[in-house]
């Protein structure tokens, strides 16, 4: 079962395959890239944590030039094939991400915190379902309708619309149906 943006990801990827190549030309790493990623995120929660009056439209378009960068140090991790080496490393900044943005959004308090401390737990279970599937050999990617690149994208938008608390409702509806999805995926794989 793949969705929104798996799909779109797919019909992308001659175009993604050179911005992967304009990117590598730089000589800077897919770790370098991966790094930016998580500065711009942990930008984007300062500014969603301080609150002020344009903190969801400073801290959406930072958390999606966050994931631009986190889609270029794939790109250019494919380009260098250096896949492996960074895969790690991508994957724990994306976590620490996620989280940082989640606190500034439950500390500036535009959702109800248990609202906020629901919608990181099952983000993070989502992800962790992925990573402990794919250890038994069962691949999860595009498995889902709320994958990080879905949650963070509503966040960002319906934020900078100016309505958080529904973000915050939305990912928690997609993050939960993307687990059981995963779970009954793997289920029905190991069997």
């Amino acid at each position: 079962m793949k969705f929104v943006l798996e799909n779109f990801r797919e019909n992308l990827n001659p175009q993604l395959q050179k911005l992967g190549t304009v990117f590598a030309a730089t000589g800077l790493s897919a770790n370098f890239w991966t790094s930016i990623a998580l500065v711009c995120a942990f930008i984007s929660a300062i500014f969603y944590g301080l609150n002020f009056q344009y903190a969801l439209v400073f801290g959406g378009i930072l958390l999606l030039i966050s994931g631009f960068f986190d889609v270029v140090d794939g790109q250019v991790a494919k380009v260098t094939k250096k896949t492996n080496r960074g895969a790690f490393l991508d994957s724990v900044f994306d976590k620490i991400a996620e989280v940082a943005i989640f606190l500034g959004i439950l500390i500036a308090g535009y959702s109800e915190g248990y609202l906020v401390l629901l919608a990181i737990t099952l983000s993070l279970l989502v992800s962790y379902t992925r990573a402990r599937a794919e250890s038994l050999g069962v691949k999860l990617q595009g498995v889902g309708i709320g994958e990080r690149a879905e949650r963070l994208l509503v966040i960002a938008i319906v934020g900078i619309a100016g309505f958080m608390d529904y973000a915050i409702l939305i990912v928690i509806v997609i993050a939960a149906i993307t687990l059981i999805q995963r779970i009954i995926t793997v289920t029905q794989k190991m069997k």
